[in-house]
């Protein structure tokens, strides 16, 4: 990672931002309450006792994918109305979302897969073809390549070793739940602004409550984001071990406020123009 102010000024390195929905857009959603049959019918919903499948009355909905590039991709819908972002939606919802993908990776590793990529795209420069708020959950029958290339190795983990460096914590930390999970920029962040969410502790997998918490501490470095940068399209995934494997579970938010270019692609080396301890003072004081 290098660090290069002067390259924001380049032409064509303008910001994107998430535009104001449009009446046509408001009009079409096929995730909006009341189009449900414009989805794959759904496999997983949350609702009030008695409501029939693909009908109103829900909450959080998941369907699989219409356009799925694996063998099993799912979209969760996180709500009803139409929010454009995870900063939009209440502790309820968010708290719905952090179930639902808990719940989709018991019913993956049920049936056989040993690993559930989550990933929320938010805007059109973020990979994202709708706009109404989603994440998209990819069942695999084996850990992908990225997660996997951060498996533990001789023992050492470079995520534990990351956060046991306390002055590095201190500089760049973000938010903190319970003394148990961080929130921070990242050290060696490819964009402005990247945030790590991770446990002090080394701990596998996230599901349920861990997963709740981390998921608000990430949106809650969010929302000071979209403060001072306005609403820009970010990636937000969650990396963790196989089922039963080893790991050091962690969020990643990228904000989408560089090209990634020839440079990062191609050599891997990714030139961030805002050092990450400006980015974490700015944050803390969105």
């Amino acid at each position: 990672m290098a660090i290069a102010p002067g390259r924001a000024r380049r032409p064509g390195a303008g910001k994107r931002i998430l535009e104001p929905p449009s009446q046509e857009e408001l009009e079409r959603c096929p995730f909006c309450e009341g189009r449900e049959a414009e989805t794959p019918p759904e496999v997983f919903s949350y609702g009030p006792p008695g409501r029939q499948p693909d009908t109103p009355g829900w909450s959080l909905r998941v369907v699989p994918n219409l356009y799925p590039a694996l063998e099993r991709q799912e979209v969760v819908i996180h709500t009803p109305r139409h929010a454009r972002s995870l900063v939009e939606l209440s502790s309820t919802e968010l708290s719905n979302v952090a179930g639902a993908w808990t719940s989709r990776a018991e019913a993956a590793h049920a049936e056989g897969f040993q690993y559930l990529q989550v990933i929320v795209n938010e805007g059109a420069d973020a990979g994202s073809s709708l706009s109404h708020t989603h994440s998209q959950l990819a069942w695999f029958r084996e850990q992908p390549p990225a997660p996997a290339s951060e498996r533990t190795r001789a023992g050492k983990c470079a995520l534990c070793e990351l956060l046991g460096d306390t002055s590095m914590t201190r500089e760049l930390g973000l938010a903190e739940a319970d003394t148990t999970i961080l929130a921070l920029c990242h050290p060696a962040g490819r964009a402005p602004y990247e945030v790590l969410v991770a446990p002090y502790a080394h701990e596998p997998e996230p599901w349920g409550m861990a997963l709740e918490i981390g998921l608000d501490l990430a949106v809650s470095c969010l929302r000071p984001l979209h403060r001072i940068e306005g609403p820009v399209p970010v990636n937000l995934w969650l990396h963790c071990a196989t089922f039963g494997g080893d790991g050091h579970w962690h969020l990643e938010l990228v904000p989408r406020l560089t090209v990634f270019a020839g440079l990062e692609l191609g050599a891997g080396v990714y030139v961030n123009t805002l050092a990450p301890e400006q980015a974490a003072e700015a944050l803390r004081g969105g």
